[in-house]
């Protein structure tokens, strides 16, 4: 009794209690969450077969779509490579055939430039030659430009027969008080022209004349279409006269 004295009223109620067989009585705070009703575990919803297809077909998508954009990239950047390598090897077979091109422009430049000027001096020599064969007493004027370029001395003057007829008719007079002689030479043609003065002598041949007029414009075209002669080859001269250095070319 003493012991059952010593102990708590929370404990002598408990004891007693318990002692007495009565059955315990609910904890206030257990008895409220005991009438609160526990809500039934929420329910799981499967996904169905057609929502599992429709999952796998974006998947397969989502997936085709990368892959193709990351293929995609992949070509195009191959392709820049490929297509820059290729431009530059054309940029250079471009500048090749350019130059190429070139070269053969200007080749063909200088082909057109030499025709040309053959052309032009063929037209020339057809119309000289139509020019002498229409006015033959143009050659009494060579036979005076040629005795320009001899001393002031007597001078035998050599021509083709026909030229010297005319001469002798324009010029006969003159040339006779001034000391000069005209021969007749049939291996000359018309309007050659042979002065002698004193052992020089002027080669107004119009061979001659001609080959220099055309040297001066940097062509060889011989008056009768022959290869022209060599520059060290000296011009044939009158029979018995004696060769000299050519003189400067006449005006």
């Amino acid at each position: 009794m003493e012991e059952k004295n010593n102990l708590t009223a929370w404990e002598r109620w408990e004891l007693a209690s318990l002692e007495e067989g009565a059955p315990p009585k609910p904890h206030p705070l257990r008895a409220k969450v005991a009438k609160e009703e526990i809500p039934p575990p929420p329910e799981i919803q499967l996904p169905t077969a057609e929502e599992i297809e429709q999952i796998h077909r974006q998947a397969h998508d989502a997936g085709y779509q990368e892959g193709f954009q990351a293929g995609r990239q992949a070509g195009l950047d191959a392709g820049q490579r490929e297509g820059k390598a290729q431009g530059e090897q054309a940029a250079q077979q471009l500048l090749a055939t350019a130059a190429k091109l070139d070269a053969a422009l200007a080749g063909l430049d200088q082909a057109v430039t030499d025709e040309l000027a053959a052309l032009a001096l063929e037209i020339a020599r057809e119309v000289l030659r139509q020019t002498l064969a229409l006015q033959p007493e143009t050659v009494v004027g060579v036979v005076r430009d040629a005795l320009t370029h001899l001393p002031h001395q007597h001078a035998n003057i050599y021509l083709h027969p026909d030229d010297a007829a005319l001469v002798r008719s324009y010029a006969g007079d003159q040339l006779s008080h001034a000391g000069h002689r005209i021969h007749e030479d049939d291996r000359l043609q018309r309007n050659d022209v042979l002065i002698e003065a004193s052992g020089a002598q002027v080669d107004a041949k119009l061979a001659s004349r001609w080959r220099r007029v055309v040297e001066t414009l940097g062509q060889q075209v011989a008056w009768d279409g022959t290869p022209p002669i060599r520059k060290e080859e000296p011009a044939p001269a009158a029979e018995d006269s004696p060769a000299v250095d050519e003189p400067p070319p006449l005006s």
